[in-house]
């Protein structure tokens, strides 16, 4: 991370655009609705607004992180360029054909996913790569110029070539080639190829991957050369800087070439952000829960590291089911979206059941409550009618509350079909959204061998505090965290982010006849990769010596169909390392599943090197051990849970809350952008980096 003077993070979200401005004299914040069509016009009203707020100049400014959905709203609308795909003769059919697993075994009737590339926009050229990169059958120059001249043709009109050849991530001479001979004939061709984009094994998923990723880059191309003019234009003469998915930093050049890694690159930065918080409290099991307009996001911290992945799915369409979606084969920070947001539309369904999400109302047309065309009940609609949020300290600047909107469209689409009064459909629409989000949590606690109840959570974006004392009654968890800025949590995470960035590579070695030249070579290889590109992103603000350095191994038993990873030491492969290879697997594999099997060959079927530049010390905060206990004579009544009735809850201003301040429930602390909801159980202590945090009375204290 940078020691700028000035820098402004933009998270453009589905329902608001957040931008942070952090200067010496402080941090600066607000919200703005996310404008779908041209996402820069939100993001530049945001920092006009900042800078208004700052009394800076935009000329100032050192540097500009930026975090955006759109590339993965366009794959989930399907609104991406016109893409062929190019593949080996005898593998048209993979991405439609998936893998031999149904995510639901037993539906005879199950329908899978569409492919992303329709089949009449799928090509194949006769040439064959073995699995151990040797050339079956040569690259034919003369066919591939006839496909080249199909692919250009008027009738045609293609946008982008995604280019996938079987066992490339060996070989990718073929892939090179025919991506050369692309652009020699269509120079404005957007041409992505597997063996640069996801050099990993599984066929299904690389050619998954490279798809996306031709798929979005006209537009993320698009999009991002708008957004660095109009900043240009608007007095900035700073670099941009895109937060990735696996959680760091890269150049703007960098997310035009590989914009398939800017999915889910939002939520990172709230894990990032979440990751500090914990790291700062010397909490090492934590439980990251980001709520905004349209989506919550959960995430797993271990020892002060969000958990991360190599592989996720995108679009699921069997309602979050694993398996159902499209699968991504980059690095990722691992966690779990449901569409749980305070736009998250409520509906009966044909059991006279409340259902929430996963549809949202966005930011066009919005919360009923908005009063910008929007009509149809939410959860922002169900919390300003229980009270739990006031249009007085609502945090979006540029929208005025309509209470009696939000009644209207709660009586029409709930109450009324219910036979219930408004009041209890909006206790239904809250309880069903908390249950939602605790089960979702609970899944990925278990999925990854975790007891969610042992956990702390950290609470931030718009909806999280409003929702995160509940949540924690239904998992059990007893400590809870809302940090300052919490509404623009993932924004501030930008401003967190280390320059990083994780190469990857398939290459099958076993244990048993481990070949130590070409795996040296091959983790060396990676090493440059993955430091050029933070070279690169960074202008070369730190020496290479300087670097963080993370390796990885991906090992599994032969004969087994998924591997584990397993970390590495930095450095050279000889006969020790091979034996302690061995043994850090096995320890792993126990850690996993409870023991290793005995006999079985060990096989790496894969590498990984992260490059990270080196990280400011965070500073440890120490826990507040005395309590003043403060009053307010501002009361409100609002809807408990817990007590399934109202209270008269005290209403408290966050910035007027020091260290040592003690607030107890039932009471609401509102800030710019957020509302923290303090049960009647509980209460909040204010924490020396003014962290809010929520524990269960005492009795002395009841």
């Amino acid at each position: 991370m940078l020691k700028n003077k000035m820098r402004i993070g933009a998270d453009v979200g589905g329902t608001f655009t957040d931008v942070v401005l952090e200067t010496e004299g402080g941090i600066f914040s607000t919200k703005v609705l996310t404008t779908y069509e041209s996402p820069e016009i939100g993001i530049l009203q945001g920092i006009n607004a900042v800078i208004a707020d700052s009394g800076t100049d935009l000329s100032e400014l050192d540097s500009f992180i930026h975090g955006t959905t759109l590339a993965t709203n366009a794959l989930i609308s399907r609104t991406g360029a016109r893409t062929a795909f190019v593949t080996t003769k005898g593998f048209r059919d993979t991405v439609e054909m998936r893998t031999e697993s149904r995510f639901e075994q037993y539906d005879l009737n199950l329908e899978l996913p569409t492919p992303l590339i329709e089949r009449k926009d799928r090509y194949v050229l006769s040439e064959r790569i073995s699995a151990d990169g040797s050339v079956l059958l040569p690259f034919d120059e003369t066919e591939a110029k006839n496909l080249i001249n199909l692919l250009s043709s008027e009738e045609n009109r293609y946008e982008a070539v995604a280019i996938g050849f079987i066992h490339s991530y060996m070989n990718g001479r073929h892939e090179s080639l025919f991506q050369k001979m692309l652009l020699d004939q269509l120079p404005n061709m957007k041409v992505s190829i597997s063996s640069e984009v996801s050099p990993q094994m599984r066929e299904f998923e690389r050619f998954n991957t490279v798809c996306a990723n031709a798929y979005v880059q006209p537009m993320i191309a698009s999009y991002l050369e708008r957004l660095k003019t109009k900043l240009a234009d608007a007095g900035a003469k700073c670099d941009i800087h895109l937060i990735h998915s696996g959680g760091g930093l890269i150049s703007i050049e960098s997310a035009i070439k590989f914009p398939v890694r800017l999915i889910e690159s939002g939520p990172a930065g709230g894990a990032i952000f979440a990751s500090e918080i914990a790291a700062r409290h010397g909490i090492d099991a934590a439980l990251s829960y980001d709520m905004g307009g349209t989506t919550a996001k959960i995430c797993l911290i271990d020892e002060q590291s969000p958990r991360s992945a190599k592989t996720f799915e995108v679009a699921r369409t069997h309602r979050f089911t694993k398996g159902s979606g499209m699968p991504i084969s980059i690095p990722v920070i691992e966690m779990i979206e449901i569409g749980a947001g305070g736009g998250s539309i409520a509906n009966i369904d044909a059991l006279k059941q409340i259902r929430v999400g996963p549809l949202s109302a966005g930011s066009e047309p919005g919360p009923a409550a908005y009063g910008l065309g929007g009509s149809l009940a939410t959860v922002t609609d169900a919390n300003i009618l229980l009270g739990r949020i006031s249009p007085e300290t609502f945090g979006a600047d540029d929208i005025n509350l309509l209470p009696e909107e939000s009644r209207k469209a709660l009586l029409a689409d709930v109450a009324e079909p219910l036979g219930i009064n408004v009041e209890n459909a909006a206790i239904g629409i809250i309880e069903v959204v908390d249950e939602n989000m605790a089960n979702a949590a609970r899944v990925h606690a278990v999925e990854n061998g975790r007891d969610v109840s042992q956990y702390s959570m950290i609470a931030f974006g718009g909806g999280a505090p409003l929702h995160a004392s509940r949540l924690c009654d239904k998992l059990e968890i007893e400590r809870l965290l809302i940090p300052p800025g919490a509404g623009v949590g993932s924004a501030i995470g930008f401003l967190r982010t280390p320059f990083s960035y994780e190469a990857l590579k398939s290459f099958y070695v076993s244990i048993e006849n481990f070949d130590h030249e070409s795996v040296n070579q091959l983790l060396n290889d990676l090493t440059s990769e993955a430091t050029e590109f933070v070279m690169e992103a960074s202008n070369e603000n730190f020496s290479v010596e300087s670097l963080i350095v993370e390796r990885c191994a991906f090992i599994r038993y032969a004969g087994q169909g998924w591997e584990i990873a397993v970390p590495l030491e930095n450095t050279i492969f000889d006969h020790l390392g091979i034996e302690l290879l061995n043994n850090k697997f096995e320890k792993t594999y126990e850690e996993h599943f409870g023991r290793a099997i005995e006999g079985l060959q060990i096989e790496v079927v894969g590498w990984s090197v992260k490059v990270t530049s080196p990280r400011p010390e965070i500073e440890k905060t120490v826990s507040v051990t005395s309590e003043n206990i403060v009053t307010s004579d501002r009361k409100r009544i609002i809807y408990d849970p817990v007590k399934d009735s109202e209270v008269d809850a005290s209403i408290f201003e966050r910035e007027n809350l020091n260290p040592g301040d003690c607030v107890m429930g039932p009471a609401i602390i509102v800030e710019n952008q957020t509302t923290t909801w303090i049960s009647s159980e509980k209460k909040s202590s204010v924490q020396q980096d003014n962290c809010l945090l929520v524990t269960k009375k005492t009795e002395t204290a009841e």
